[in-house]
């Protein structure tokens, strides 16, 4: 993207940076107002029935924990905070000078914020339930597109990580500090894969763990090979940084299944849970919170002309992309919470995203992952091959 000065009319460049500022920092407030909704979605799922007693005199929830505690909590709160960013989606969509009145309303007004957000929260505790049933079928869509989202965001990182510290194949460089990633990645996911093998191997009729874990090892191989090829000279760095990532995928998935079965074990440390688990629970909302957020600053993964002009004046990121990223983020923690289960949720206290949906959820978006990560490195290779035929037919025929 090509920045240049901005014109002699907006001479007043304090104040042009100022508004930047204000603008950035807006990003960590809106992050924060997404990790306190996340908080209380798992307030309501796990105490709420004991603690909000005032909620069961109202008329759409009665005395069933399920219409808005639980799930039906969780997918309330889910729905409000969906409303909040997409309000805010609606009011800033095509902004785009730091002067103009929306960028004011995105990066300040605080107070009246806080009560549209209030609002939002609020509201969906008055709908009928078979709304809320109807959102939660909405919100696996939603949540599917947010993964997308999340990989094309993530695709791009590659991207520009390949570009920044490998060098390009005619040049003379040696790019040592990429060869150097390459290496730490490839450790990193192959360490990763024996590590998933002692965690969630115990034994041998662990099938299908044993068939994930070595299906992963076979990915990461392809992705390698392919990076490698002649016709490709990808190189070692995006295809190790993708591998490590579907390490990851693979290692939350397994993670995923159900504590019950045979093939999980922990070390339990109290009455009712165990420390791993309260820690891990932090983390979770920590990396639901960060991946929305990183995802949704990344504008430049959705725009469809990387070679815009942009004047010094512009909004530093496009907050109609960040604001519809967090509202879909919104229906993705809510499905986290829930285990993708709208009728028979089977979320323990403290636990999040557990059970044989979220598993298969997790293992079809590494499969995904793969598959789209594989073709971005042949596409422009076939690309060449038909313009190349297309080019010695065109000859044959004159």
């Amino acid at each position: 993207m090509i920045k240049i000065q901005a014109p002699e009319l907006y001479r007043d460049s304090g104040a042009y940076e100022a508004r930047k500022r204000q603008s950035l920092r807006a990003r960590y407030v809106y992050g924060l107002i997404f990790f306190a909704t996340n908080l209380l979605a798992w307030f309501i799922r796990d105490y709420g029935a004991k603690l909000l007693g005032g909620l069961h005199h109202i008329p759409v929830c009665g005395a069933g924990d399920s219409k808005c505690f639980r799930s039906g909590g969780v997918l309330r709160v889910s729905l409000g905070c969906f409303i909040f960013f997409w309000l805010m989606f609606a009011t800033t969509f095509g902004t785009r000078k730091l002067q103009g009145v929306r960028n004011s309303w995105h990066s300040g007004c605080w107070v009246l914020k806080f009560l549209v957000y209030v609002a939002s929260i609020v509201t969906p505790f008055i709908i009928p339930n078979i709304f809320i049933q109807l959102y939660g079928e909405i919100a696996r869509m939603g949540a599917g597109i947010f993964l997308i989202l999340q990989l094309i965001s993530m695709l791009h990182l590659i991207s520009w990580c390949n570009k920044r510290w490998m060098p390009d194949p005619g040049s003379n460089q040696c790019g040592l500090f990429g060869l150097f990633l390459s290496t730490l990645s490839f450790i990193a996911s192959f360490a990763g894969i024996l590590v998933l093998y002692i965690l969630y191997v115990p034994n041998s009729s662990c099938v299908f763990n044993i068939f994930t874990i070595i299906w992963t090892a076979v990915l990461v191989k392809i992705m390698m090979a392919v990076s490698l090829h002649s016709k490709v000279n990808e190189g070692l760095l995006s295809s190790g940084i993708m591998g490590s990532y579907i390490v990851f995928l693979c290692w939350s998935a397994l993670h995923s299944e159900p504590r019950a079965g045979k093939c999980y074990t922990e070390m339990k440390i109290g009455k009712d849970g165990n420390w791993a688990t309260i820690i891990s629970f932090i983390i979770a909302i920590c990396s639901i919170v960060s991946a929305t957020f990183s995802t949704g600053v990344d504008s430049r993964s959705f725009q469809f002309r990387s070679n815009e002009i942009q004047l010094e004046e512009d909004v530093p990121y496009s907050y109609e992309i960040f604001h519809i990223v967090f509202a879909v983020g919104a229906m993705y923690f809510a499905m986290l919470f829930i285990s993708w289960e709208l009728n028979h949720p089977i979320a323990r206290k403290w636990s999040i995203d557990v059970g044989w949906a979220s598993t298969w959820v997790k293992i079809m978006n590494e499969w995904l992952a793969f598959c789209i990560y594989v073709w971005r490195l042949i596409s422009p290779a076939l690309l060449r091959k038909q313009s190349a035929s297309a080019n010695d037919e065109e000859s044959a025929s004159t």
